[in-house]
Parts: C-alpha cells; sequence; structure tokens
C-alpha cells in the first residue's frame, strides 16, 4: 500500500476514527481492548488516528477518547499523525486576540492528552472564518501543530479559510450513498491540494451488509439517526449492497472493503476514516487498501452505482 497526503503530511491510505471507543456506538469496549485495537491497527499498518475532545463526554467526560488514544499510541507516537477536533463555543468579544486564546486553550486541553494535528469541528456562524485561520497560521508557525483541517464545510469556506492558512484536509462525509462531495469539494480540494478525510465511508456500517433491517440501535448509538438504516431504507437501498456483494465475490474481499476501495480509486486525495469498536472490523477495513479495481471494474461498478437511487439522504455539508 502506498501513503497519500494531507497537505504535507503523510500517511497511510486508510486512517482509524476512534470515536466508537467512547461514544456513539452503543456499550463501548473496556479500555484494555480499545488500546489493543489502536496498536493492532498501528501494527497492521495504520498511521493516521482521528479523534475529538467531544467524544466521550455523553459516557464519560469531555476529553476522554482523546487520553484513551494517547495511551494507544504513546509507543509509537512519533510514527503517527494524530487529528483531533474541537468547537469554539460563544465568546464574548469574537475578535482575534480572544479568538486566539480560547483556541489555544483549546489546544492545550487536548496536548495535555495527546500531541496532534487540528481540526475545527463545524463552523460557528459567531466567528469569522478568516480569523480562525489567521490564529491556526499563528499556532502552525508556534510550533503547536503541524497542519490544520475543517470538518463539514462547503467549497467557498474551503477557499476562504485556505487562501489565509494552506488547509491540510477536510473532513466532510463521503460515502457511496453519500456523494455531494463529489461537486465541489473533491474538485477544490485537488486544486488546492488538499486531503479530504471522508467520515462515516461505509455509512454508519449499511455498506458492510451487515446492518440488518431488524437491528435495535441503544440509546447513544448515532446510528438511530442514519437515515439509511431506517427498516424501509435498508430493503429499498437493497440494490447497492448487492452490487457491492457482486463485486465483493469476484475480488474475494468484502462489502466494506469494495466501498472503500471504490473512493480510493476515484480520488488520489482521499484519506477514509472508518470508524469501529470491533477489532475484527477496523483490521477489514485496513484491509480494503490491498483490494485493487482495474480502470474497468472501477468503470463497472460506478456505471452500475450511478443507476441506482439512493433512498435516505443524510448529508451534512455547512452552507453559507
Amino acid at each position: 500500500m502506498d501513503n497519500r497526503k494531507l497537505g504535507q503530511l503523510e500517511v497511510s491510505p486508510i486512517g482509524m476514527g476512534c470515536m466508537g471507543f467512547s461514544h456513539g456506538y452503543g456499550q463501548v469496549p473496556p479500555e484494555a481492548y480499545a488500546i489493543e485495537a489502536i496498536r493492532k491497527a498501528y501494527d497492521y499498518g495504520c498511521t493516521h488516528f482521528d479523534t475529538a475532545e467531544a467524544y466521550g463526554k455523553e459516557q464519560f467526560y469531555a476529553g476522554h477518547n482523546e487520553e484513551l488514544v494517547g495511551k494507544a499510541i504513546e509507543p509509537f507516537r512519533k510514527e503517527v499523525v494524530l487529528a483531533t477536533k474541537f468547537h469554539i463555543g460563544e465568546l464574548p468579544q469574537p475578535d482575534e486576540t480572544s479568538l486566539y486564546r480560547e483556541m489555544r486553550r483549546h489546544l492545550e486541553d487536548s496536548m495535555s492528552r495527546l500531541r496532534t494535528d487540528y481540526y475545527l469541528h463545524r463552523i460557528n456562524e459567531t466567528v469569522r472564518l478568516e480569523d480562525v485561520a489567521t490564529v491556526m497560521g499563528r499556532l502552525v508557525k508556534e510550533g503547536l501543530i503541524r497542519g490544520w483541517g475543517l470538518s463539514q464545510v462547503s467549497a467557498n469556506q474551503i477557499r476562504t479559510a485556505h487562501e489565509i492558512t494552506p488547509l491540510s484536509a477536510v473532513q466532510n462525509i463521503y460515502s457511496m450513498v453519500e456523494r455531494d462531495c463529489e461537486t465541489e469539494i473533491f474538485p477544490v480540494c485537488l486544486e488546492k491540494g488538499i486531503g479530504v478525510v471522508p467520515f462515516s465511508p461505509i455509512a454508519s456500517g449499511f455498506l458492510s451488509g451487515k446492518v440488518t433491517a431488524q437491528e435495535q440501535f441503544g440509546f447513544d448509538d448515532v446510528r438511530k439517526f442514519v437515515p439509511q438504516l431506517s427498516k424501509e431504507n435498508i430493503e429499498a437501498n437493497r440494490p447497492i449492497l448487492d452490487l457491492l456483494h457482486r463485486f465483493a465475490v469476484e475480488k474475494n474481499a468484502t462489502n466494506a472493503q469494495i466501498s472503500l476501495a471504490w473512493m480510493l480509486h476515484k480520488y488520489p486525495n482521499v484519506v477514509p476514516i472508518p470508524g469501529s469498536k470491533n477489532q475484527e472490523r477496523i483490521l477489514e477495513n485496513l484491509g480494503a487498501w490491498n483490494v485493487t479495481l482495474s480502470d474497468d471494474e472501477f468503470r463497472q461498478l460506478q456505471s452500475a452505482l450511478d443507476e441506482c437511487k439512493v433512498h435516505g439522504h443524510r448529508g451534512c455539508v455547512e452552507t453559507e
């Protein structure tokens, strides 16, 4: 497998979303299991791990996931790229000075748990994006971060921010059933040399084919809010699963691996971060970088996918 670039940062072609060890997919596994999973992913070749300061605040406390990831990667910290995210709250005086203090506080809190690269987790309309980009540039110059990114943003917001302080990555939703990014996000990121880090690249498990219409999601399981995972839409979107299964059989792979191999073939700047709390699924997802589609196979898959109607569009891109 060949590494890919997020701006100037070199990472494995598939990363690992670590949220599920603290929040989002129901009951979390024991900490020792989670740490072992992260270390197994690294041993397999994964060098990009994604977290956020908010992951875990529902079941534990803010920063729980960062602490867990920090413990797991301690033996090989210098060999990996970490990405965390924060959200700027309401500021009494949202000028550049107060914004710097607030962002520096978030950064120092995160760095007490792990040394990391940085995303802004959604846009706060009360704070000017231009000011955020300026402060990020200052943090880069100070050597506190190696790069920065934006999450769930529009193409215009990417252009605005990148002109002030070059972005390493943009993290938006993208998968076979959520393809809005293809219209504007990928073109502008390819033009500017920005990596695209899709979250939910397997559509919260739908594209794996392992989520059934009878699935019962618990109180802390975000999948109950995913449109494609309603009983009706699982059945309605079955042609997409059948298509994936056909290619999976031909390629001696799994549905999830085909869905990831599809986007890796399609865009040279894409680095998906599938998330799971199951060690077997984590290694299966990473194994997608060993599944190679020929140009002809990709065209067949893309053509058939274009013929499939998606039921239950999700969408998460903020508009201006």
